[in-house]
C-alpha cells in the first residue's frame, strides 16, 4: 500500500493560550503581523486579549475585520493590494474556516501577486507564502490544518477550490475558552461540517490507514458530543472535545479529500451564498446513502463509529448510520433544502453541472455523474 501523510501545522491546544499569541508569534520570528478576522469576532470581544498578548510581546499589527461567510475573491484581493509592499512577516487568522480560507488566499497574492482567481486548482502556487498562524473559534472546518482554501468567484457564483501543502498553517493555537460565546445555530452548521469531514475523509477514494485512524476517532468524538456542544455551551468538556474533532477531522480529510457532499454544497454555497456547514448537513444523509454500496463495509464503520450496535450486519449498520444523520440535523435544527433562502427548482441543472466540476468530485466513494446530482438534489427538495 503507497500513501503519504502530511501535517506541518504545529498544534497547541490550551485553556487560556490567546493570552501567550504574542510569545507563540514572537517564537516564529513574526515582528509585524496581519490580523485577518470577521466583524463577529471583533464584536463579541474575543480579539481583546489576543491584541494585549501582542502588544505585551512587541509584536504590532494591522487589521482586516470584515471576511464574509463563504469568502469572496474580490475581498481577498482587496486585503493583499490594501498590504502590497509592507514588511508583514505573518499573517494571523482569528475566526472559523471563512477567516482561514481568506488567510490562506492573501498569504499566497503577497508573495505570488496577480489575483487569487489565478490559482484555481490543485499545486498552482510558485512562491511559499506568507506564514499563517490560526486560532479558530468555531469547532468545525479543520482549515487550521489542512491545504485547502475555497474562494467564491463572484463572477461565476462559483467556489473555487485551491488545494496546495504550500498554504498549510505554520502553527495552531487551540482555546476552549473561545468557543464559549458561539450561537448556537454557528455551533451546530460547523459541528456538522466537523462530522461530514470526518465521514468523507473515511469513505475517500484516497483514504490511507492514517486518515482513517484519524477519521474514526473524530466521528465517535463529534457524534458523542454535538449535541451538547449545541445545547449545553456551559460544557466545557463538550466544547473542547468538538475543537479537538474538528482538527482531527481536518488533519484526516487534509491527507485524503473529501466527497460529493462538499461538491454540492459547494456549489450551493456559491450560487444562493449558503452558509456552508448547513449544506454539508442537508446533504450528508443523502450522499451517504447513495454511496453505501461502493463500500457496505467501509460505511459501517461509519455506523458503528456514529453508535450502531455493531451487531448489526454491514449492510443494516450503514443504513442505520442514514437515520442518525437525518436525526443529528434534526436536533440541531439544521433546515430542509426546500426552505434554504433562494432555492430554485429551475437551477439545479447547473447546480448538479458546478458539482460534477467541483476539484474532489472524483474522489467520492461511488462515481457520480450530473444526473445523480440532480437526483440528490431534487429528492432533497421533496422531502418535507
Amino acid at each position: 500500500m503507497d500513501f503519504e501523510f502530511l501535517l506541518p501545522t504545529k498544534i497547541v491546544m490550551k485553556k487560556g493560550i490567546r493570552f501567550e499569541t504574542g510569545a507563540q508569534l514572537k517564537a516564529l520570528s513574526m515582528e509585524h503581523v496581519l490580523v485577518i478576522t470577521d466583524s463577529g469576532i471583533k464584536n463579541a470581544g474575543l480579539l481583546t486579549d489576543i491584541y494585549a498578548s501582542l502588544a505585551e510581546s512587541g509584536v504590532t499589527f494591522e487589521e482586516f475585520s470584515d471576511v464574509k461567510p463563504n469568502p469572496r475573491d474580490a475581498d481577498c484581493d482587496l486585503i493583499a493590494a490594501q498590504t502590497k509592499g509592507r514588511k508583514i512577516d505573518g499573517i494571523l487568522a482569528i475566526g472559523g474556516g471563512s477567516v482561514i480560507d481568506t488567510a490562506k488566499a492573501v498569504s499566497i497574492l503577497h508573495t505570488n501577486g496577480g489575483s487569487v482567481n489565478d490559482y484555481e486548482g490543485a499545486f498552482t502556487v510558485k512562491v511559499d507564502p506568507t506564514p499563517i498562524v490560526c486560532i479558530p473559534t468555531t469547532a468545525g472546518t479543520g482549515s487550521e490544518v489542512t491545504f485547502f482554501s475555497v474562494i467564491t468567484d463572484m463572477k461565476r457564483k462559483y467556489k473555487m477550490s485551491i488545494l496546495d501543502y504550500k498554504i498549510g498553517p505554520k502553527l495552531a493555537l487551540l482555546d476552549v475558552d473561545l468557543t464559549a460565546s458561539l450561537p448556537a445555530s454557528i455551533a451546530s452548521s460547523t459541528g456538522m461540517d466537523a462530522l461530514t469531514h470526518s465521514i468523507e475523509a473515511y469513505t475517500a477514494r484516497v483514504a490511507n490507514p492514517i486518515s482513517d485512524a484519524l477519521a474514526l476517532h473524530a466521528i465517535k468524538l463529534i457524534s458523542e458530543n454535538l449535541l451538547e456542544a449545541v445545547h449545553g455551551t456551559a460544557n466545557e468538556q463538550a466544547r473542547e472535545q468538538m475543537l479537538v474533532g474538528s482538527l482531527i477531522a481536518g488533519a484526516a480529510f487534509g491527507n485524503a479529500d473529501i466527497g460529493s457532499v462538499h461538491c454540492i454544497s459547494e456549489a450551493i454555497g456559491g450560487l444562493y451564498d449558503t452558509p456552508h456547514g448547513v449544506a454539508n448537513a442537508i446533504f450528508l444523509p443523502y450522499v451517504f446513502k447513495q454511496n453505501i454500496d461502493a463500500d457496505v463495509k467501509r460505511h459501517a464503520e461509519v455506523g458503528y463509529a456514529l453508535g450502531v450496535d455493531r451487531a448489526l450486519s454491514h449492510e443494516d449498520a450503514a443504513k442505520a448510520a442514514v437515520e442518525i444523520l437525518f436525526t443529528f440535523s434534526e436536533k440541531v435544527n439544521i433546515p430542509k433544502f426546500r426552505n434554504v433562502r433562494g432555492v430554485n427548482p429551475e437551477d439545479f441543472a447547473l447546480l448538479a453541472q458546478n458539482s460534477k466540476k467541483n476539484i474532489s468530485d472524483f474522489n467520492n466513494a461511488k462515481a457520480m455523474t450530473e444526473q445523480d446530482y440532480l437526483r440528490i438534489f431534487e429528492e432533497a427538495y421533496g422531502t418535507e
